[in-house]
């Protein structure tokens, strides 16, 4: 089982920049997909980027493509989010989320939400105008 813990948010302006974390305990995130999600109020929870397991593939939402890159840091057993470029409709919680998929889901790269299990608690991005 696996304890995810992120953080980096904060407020900034629009064109700014943020770097957020997710910092796993209790296993080695390289044995894990990784997603990162977001939900604004009165919204559903989006699907951000995600990373798969075997580390080759990487994803990311239509609205963030060329903004954010998602990568991984196994030495500190942390997954990172950079936010560059951002603009207000960014602001949210954003979430971390990892599941330990089958062998043969190993390679895939999915943002669905209902397919991890394990979450962290979310930190909050603000953009203002």
């Amino acid at each position: 089982q696996v304890q995810l813990v992120e953080s980096g948010g904060g407020l900034v302006q629009s064109g700014g920049s943020l770097r957020l974390s997710c910092t796993a305990s209790g296993s080695n995130l390289d044995n894990y997909a990784i997603g990162w999600f977001r939900q604004a109020p009165g919204k559903e929870r989006e699907g951000v980027s995600c990373l798969s397991q075997t580390g080759g593939i990487t994803d990311y939402a239509a609205s963030v493509k060329g903004r954010f890159t998602i990568s991984r840091d196994s030495v500190k057993n942390t997954v990172y989010l950079q936010m560059n470029s951002l603009k207000p409709e960014d602001t949210g919680l954003y979430y971390c989320a990892a599941v330990a998929r089958a062998a043969q889901l190993r390679h895939l790269c999915m943002m669905f939400s209902t397919t991890f299990r394990y979450w962290g608690q979310g930190t909050q991005v603000t953009v203002s105008s």
